[in-house]
């Protein structure tokens, strides 16, 4: 027999835990419709909510849509609940979290059920209007004493918390563990933000993952990593049944109880995972691949450069010219020359930035990921300089 299924708005946030909990107990099914438009208008048609679930979903959970329209996933109770208790296995156990991520995420449903296994309501940030240091700072405080405190953070949160210094910073550093993923994490941001006091836990994983699976390389409880050169795969309780509304996605996603992802990396001989990017992420220029993800940590090095993104552009001479978009730290100025023979010394010519578009911040999803799309768009519209 069919759950029911219970859609609700990412706000508020207690109507979502309601609801959460009445799926985790079997008794609905819950979908959670992220704030932003959705890229066909309508959120019910882009996650195929007019078709039938299957019974033993707890959640229909939405991706990023980092690089094409988002896609519905199908999680079962056992699933979330697996990637719950194996996280508090790797961490000091329930604790009392703040959630800064929406809802309408994996990584903020995490948050929410973490949260229930406490039996606490959840601490909250209004992200109506977006992330604000100053609204993370009051959350951490309202957190309940006698209790270990998390929070989970996208790298440009972090970022911004950093940046701020003084009472956000000083939030940070009173956490039991600051998880951060949804993209990668720059070392040096992670070096800053620790050595202000903040316990950072770099995390790897997806919504087909329910949520980070793999927390500073090391596959949680459960969880199995093969490295493939096809990409990453990975097994376990943890992986989703499939994408709603779309089988023969799901069969080629889905193989004998593996999820196939579309990421690089490798695993060494102590079983510690390095992402390397997305296999797609490789700009082929000249005929020398260049790996977008290197070109980006390269930007990220420099200390006038905030956040970055690297993508290939269409070229007639070069086949694909390396581009990027990169935000300044507050009151730098990027010296477009000088960037590019930076990028030159470490990585080689085939890999310096063709143009370097300056913006003020990066197009992000509702999950806090790089709008890949758009920024393929703002690539496409932006300046084209001579190599």
């Amino acid at each position: 027999m069919a759950r029911p299924l219970t859609v609700v708005q990412a706000q508020p946030v207690s109507a979502v835990s309601v609801a959460l909990r009445n799926a985790l107990a079997g008794s609905a099914t819950i979908c959670v419709l992220p704030n932003s438009p959705s890229p066909t208008g309508d959120w019910h048609s882009t996650l195929h909510l007019e078709q039938p679930v299957p019974p033993e979903i707890a959640a229909v959970v939405a991706t990023s849509g980092s690089t094409g329209a988002p896609r519905a996933v199908l999680l079962t109770a056992g699933s979330l609940l697996a990637s719950a208790h194996a996280a508090m296995r790797r961490l000091d156990g329930p604790g009392a979290w703040v959630l800064a991520l929406p809802p309408s995420s994996i990584g903020g449903l995490q948050v929410l059920i973490r949260n229930a296994m406490t039996g606490l309501d959840p601490v909250s940030l209004d992200l109506t209007a977006g992330f604000r240091v100053e609204d993370f700072s009051s959350a951490a405080a309202a957190l309940p004493s006698g209790y270990p405190h998390y929070t989970s953070l996208v790298p440009t949160q972090l970022r911004r918390i950093v940046d701020a210094g003084g009472a956000p910073l000083d939030a940070l550093a009173a956490f039991d563990a600051v998880l951060v993923g949804g993209g990668a994490l720059d070392a040096g941001l992670r070096a800053t933000a620790e050595l202000a006091g903040a316990r950072v836990v770099s995390t790897y994983g997806m919504t087909e993952t329910s949520g980070g699976c793999v927390y500073d390389g090391i596959p949680l409880d459960g969880v199995h990593v093969r490295a493939l050169p096809t990409g990453l795969r990975i097994g376990g309780d943890v992986v989703a049944l499939g994408y709603h509304g779309e089988p023969d996605l799901t069969r080629a996603s889905f193989v004998d109880d593996w999820f196939l992802t579309q990421d690089a990396g490798q695993v060494d001989d102590n079983g510690v995972l390095t992402v390397s990017g997305r296999i797609d992420d490789v700009i082929i220029s000249g005929g020398v691949n260049v790996a977008a993800g290197a070109v980006e940590e390269a930007l990220l090095s420099r200390a006038d450069i905030a956040e970055a993104a690297v993508l290939g552009r269409p070229d007639p001479e070069w086949g694909q010219a390396v581009v990027a978009l990169v935000v300044p730290v507050a009151g730098a100025s990027p010296d477009v020359a000088e960037v590019r023979s930076y990028v030159t010394a470490r990585l080689g010519r085939a890999a310096t930035p063709r143009d370097l578009i300056v913006v003020p911040a990066l197009p992000r999803l509702h999950s806090g990921k790089l709008d890949r799309v758009a920024a393929q768009l703002a690539i496409s519209a932006g300046p084209r300089e001579p190599r």
